[in-house]
């Protein structure tokens, strides 16, 4: 593991930026992505000032946006960038030959295959679950198609986004889709006036404030805290179980500031382009969170499995719901945090963590079915039970998750026997226990004739905020 954290680690990409990941200490390919996102970031205001819709052809576009994207690609990846090329035509070419109704089956089929070969596809993998939803009957052209995958936007780390949307917003319909209003609303608007575009600078700022702080408590708290002392040979041997089941919490708990970063950072960098506007909230203010990745504040406060799950890598979520979870003829749980470890790549310890994250999901199911409304009676109680459930929750994140940071099947063995593998133990108990002492009595329906609130493992399509008079699709 210690190679991996060193600035000598090997990368495919280029090696222009050696010099400054030896003089920081950072290995050379987080160097070159972060080098890539600042250019990004720059690159996305001028695309919305001189290549806005107003004055570019959505072609030029396109084409600008895909031959940015491609450029990260190979500076960040180097020979990657072949396998990634060639994923894209390969799926295209599928996309606009194959049946309508089997696109989704042989693009997952593409995608697992690639998944054995190279996990850095992970963010494209995304997107070709959903396409077939999105078309409406017509299929994208080439460069529609290579700019919504390869994009300078979200080409590293995401977001990703509904090819509807994405393609709005290169065609300069995105801001009026969005904010258009009924007549007699609190705008002043009726659905046929123009839509002035608000400025993205605020809510960019606001997020380049946040990642400043991350990058902060990454330098600091997960530096003081690195995880793979929690499977350091003296430390497992010598500390008591509560020592090292506090360190293990902290020790996640600061791991996590680099995930805020590189989200929030694509975010901001998607904002600054002209692209993200989810609509207008209660109080006239725009937001700009239509495809934000994750909710830092959800994030620390989950007082529930699921919470913590809804509001982490929420882009993701909403495609594993839509191509696995809702469609699952059996077993949905275990075969959605399947398919998730699957699309995150070769590493045993991603397939650790969704495994492990089975149990525990559907423990905490039937904890909140069969427990929670025993302490709905006042807020003392209730506080009192979000207090335990959020100590809970964080916990078993922590369990969970770290494999998915120590990688190797050795590691990741060793930190479970020294935890005497407590959550798994107690998550299969819990979820038999209750399970046998909840029989339901019959099959019930929600008033749109669904089945009603089902305990999802990862995030529903967040509604819209104040939705426009156009038929745009719920993200």
């Amino acid at each position: 593991m210690d190679e991996l954290t060193t600035s000598s680690f090997k990368t495919t990409g280029s090696k222009w930026l050696l010099p400054v990941s030896d003089f920081f200490g950072f290995p050379l390919d987080q160097v070159n992505f972060l080098a890539c996102q600042v250019f990004a970031l720059g690159a996305a205001f001028w695309f919305r000032l001189y290549l806005s819709p107003q004055y570019a052809n959505p072609v030029v576009r396109h084409a600008v946006a895909t031959l940015f994207g491609l450029s990260f690609v190979i500076f960040c990846l180097g020979w990657y960038a072949v396998h990634i090329s060639i994923l894209v035509v390969v799926c295209y070419w599928i996309l606009v030959t194959a049946d309508i109704h089997n696109i989704h089956r042989y693009t997952m089929i593409t995608a697992i295959s690639y998944l054995t070969v190279c996990q850095v596809s992970r963010v494209f993998i995304y997107n070709y679950g959903i396409l077939s939803t999105d078309f409406s009957g017509s299929k994208p052209s080439l460069i529609e198609y290579l700019s919504y995958n390869l994009n300078f936007l979200s080409i590293l780390v995401g977001p990703c986004s509904h090819y509807k949307d994405y393609i709005d917003f290169i065609e300069g319909r995105h801001v009026q889709r969005r904010l258009r209003r009924l007549s007699g609303s609190n705008t002043g608007l009726n659905g046929f006036e123009k839509v002035p575009e608000p400025s993205p600078v605020a809510a960019v700022t606001r997020k380049l404030v946040i990642c400043g702080v991350c990058m902060v408590l990454f330098l600091t708290l997960t530096k003081a805290f690195p995880v793979t002392y929690n499977v350091d040979s003296h430390f497992v041997n010598e500390a008591p179980f509560l020592t090292r089941l506090t360190y293990a919490f902290f020790s996640i708990q600061a791991a996590r500031p680099k995930f805020y970063f590189a989200w929030t950072l694509a975010d901001a960098i998607n904002n600054a382009a002209g692209y993200g506007i989810k609509g207008v909230d209660e109080t006239g203010q725009v937001s700009w969170d239509l495809i934000s990745n994750l909710s830092i504040w959800g994030i620390e406060t989950a007082t529930s499995f699921k919470k913590f799950i809804d509001n982490w890598n929420i882009q993701t979520g909403v495609w594993l719901k839509t191509v696995c979870y809702d469609r699952a003829p059996c077993y949905p749980t275990a075969l959605t945090f399947i398919l998730s470890a699957l699309w995150h790549g070769v590493y045993p310890g991603y397939y650790f963590t969704f495994i492990t994250a089975i149990p525990i999901t559907l423990a905490a199911r039937a904890v909140r079915k069969n427990v929670r409304q025993y302490f709905l009676s006042s807020r003392p109680v209730k506080l009192g039970y979000d207090v335990v459930t959020w100590a809970a929750t964080q916990l078993s994140i922590c369990y969970t998750v770290m494999p998915f940071l120590l990688l190797a099947v050795e590691p990741t063995m060793q930190y479970y026997k020294s935890m005497y593998f407590h959550i798994h133990i107690i998550s299969i108990l819990t979820a038999i226990v209750l399970s046998q002492s909840h029989k339901p009595t019959g099959r019930s329906s929600s008033s749109n004739g669904t089945q009603p609130g089902p305990y999802h493992p990862h995030p529903q399509a967040q509604p819209e905020l104040q939705p426009s008079n156009d038929n745009v699709k719920r993200n």
